[in-house]
């Protein structure tokens, strides 16, 4: 059994996958507020207590990935890994393998998570143009080529944290529910619906207009266009709006699985 970890700035997610390569079913996953100051014991004995809690034995893990955009939460997981599971894990970080060729400036600024998702699109679409949205804290976009080259990205504000900073820096805005807007009319009646529609219908224009660029900007001349992934918490709130040729929530821990065994020198992705 292998153990994917996802560190978000808002979540961890965690994921089981009974072997390695792209057609490994997902078993189960998991998750748990993101709090960089949680001590290894902590996220210990929240790992194996969820595993035991879905009829998992901790025992029965045999490797451990880890992608995390939160620096400060390696260490304790690495010692929660250690401790509690015997594991040393992999950690998808600069210099490792992932098939991708990354044209960012500076390759160390892209985030593990958005590498994550490039691998796992790559493998589950070989040969194709791809754009990725993941929609977790921020929105992130990804273009990557059919040869594996990772050309770049687009990262906006989140869902949550654009209604979080009107909820704080404005008088008389209140916290609003997410919810899907699918079929509803863009005017909103009251204070409340207007919200959840300026968020919706906000995030919607966003990855339409973005997509869009994205495509005429580095497709311009190519045969097909580029598949278009949505993947992340709040990807299924917009999967009856057209803007993705599929919705993939576990895209990153698959990309946490691959490249855990593009870097094993025992097992073949």
């Amino acid at each position: 059994m292998i153990l994917c970890i996802d560190v978000g700035n808002t979540t961890v997610h965690a994921g089981l996958y009974p072997h390695a390569g792209v057609d490994a079913p997902l078993l189960l996953q998991f998750r748990k507020t993101s709090d960089s100051r949680a001590s290894s014991d902590e996220l210990g004995v929240f790992l194996r207590a969820a595993l035991r809690e879905n009829g998992v034995d901790p025992a029965t893990i045999t490797r451990i990935g880890v992608a995390s955009v939160v620096p400060d939460a390696l260490f304790s997981l690495r010692g929660a890994c250690q401790k509690y599971f015997e594991h040393e894990p992999f950690v998808l970080q600069a210099g490792v393998r992932s098939g991708l060729r990354i044209k960012y400036r500076n390759p160390l600024e892209v985030g593990a998570d958005r590498i994550a998702n490039a691998i796992a699109a790559t493998h589950l679409y070989p040969g194709r143009d791809l754009l990725i949205a993941d929609f977790g804290t921020a929105t992130t976009f990804c273009a990557v080529t059919s040869e594996r080259d990772y050309l770049g990205g687009v990262i906006v504000a989140g869902l949550r944290i654009s209604l979080e900073a009107l909820e704080t820096r404005t008088a008389r805005l209140p916290a609003v529910e997410i919810l899907p807007q699918h079929g509803r009319t863009c005017l909103g009646r009251s204070t409340v619906e207007s919200l959840q529609s300026g968020a919706y219908f906000g995030q919607l224009g966003a990855v339409r207009e973005i997509f869009a660029r994205l495509q005429s900007e580095n497709f311009p001349d190519a045969q097909r266009p580029p598949l278009r992934l949505g993947t992340g918490g709040f990807a299924g709130l917009f999967e009856q709006e057209g803007v993705f040729d599929e919705v993939i929530p576990d895209l990153v821990l698959r990309g946490i699985l691959l490249a855990t065994s593009l870097n094993d020198p025992t097992s073949t992705p």
